[in-house]
């Protein structure tokens, strides 16, 4: 795998360390908005929660749900299951998640030492299905920013990974093709099988061992074993 120019990278859960930096703000917000009356502990709010908004953006990401439903829509149904019917509550709760969350800056293990190997012989580029407005606070804030030459989000191009489209944007504003164009992300549908669509090399990222019965061209466990494959 040493013919690529181009690196393409999906941010959350690849790069960014979406489940840890989540949970940190999750569980300010146990104790922000005095859940702690209705929901016996913070863990027992973000398993919730991590349920509930997994549905829903799986229902976004098919555009069956929209943006501005999604950010309020998965605290109300986490509320509701601890019988606490607050519309308003769980607004304010989705204004307090979005505005923290990305302040977060846990990576992945090894995202910078990486980022800094391969930024000495690729072009890097970034493609996130993410709101617009929250990937630019992530990658400025966690110190990454500089390494990427595109920042390709969905929202600009008007559909989501692992819509052709999209890849085919990236490149064009790369001024790459797919034929020297590799994809590394943790998400086999939007990821992989995005990448596959359009005859994009790829790298499945797989840190937490997860089982799978997927085709894959090449699965990795840490961003460390870039360094022996690019």
């Amino acid at each position: 795998m040493n013919s690529y120019q181009h690196i393409f990278f999906d941010l959350d859960r690849t790069l960014w360390h979406f489940d840890e930096n989540s949970r940190n703000v999750l569980h300010q917000m146990y104790h922000q908005f005095e859940l702690h009356p209705f929901i016996a502990s913070p863990d027992d709010f973000i398993s919730t929660y991590e349920i509930i908004n997994e549905q829903l953006w799986k229902r976004y990401q098919q555009g069956r749900l929209s943006k501005e439903i999604l950010r309020s829509e998965r605290f109300y149904q986490t509320l509701l299951q601890y019988h606490s019917d607050d519309a308003n509550k769980a607004a304010e709760m989705g204004d307090y998640y979005l505005t923290h969350s990305p302040l977060q800056t846990g990576l992945l293990p090894y995202t910078k030492e990486i980022l800094a190997y391969l930024s000495n012989k690729y072009q890097l580029h970034i493609i996130t299905n993410g709101f617009e407005e929250v990937q630019l606070i992530k990658l400025s804030n966690s110190g990454i920013i500089d390494y990427f030459q595109q920042l390709v989000f969905s929202e600009k191009v008007g559909v989501k990974k692992p819509h052709p489209l999209i890849f085919k944007r990236a490149i064009k504003n790369a001024q790459a093709t797919f034929e020297n164009s590799i994809m590394i992300g943790d998400d086999f549908y939007a990821d992989i099988h995005g990448a596959e669509k359009v005859g994009m090399d790829n790298i499945y990222f797989n840190p937490n061992k997860n089982k799978h019965q997927h085709q894959v061209k090449k699965e990795i466990f840490c961003l460390s074993e870039l360094m022996e494959l690019l």
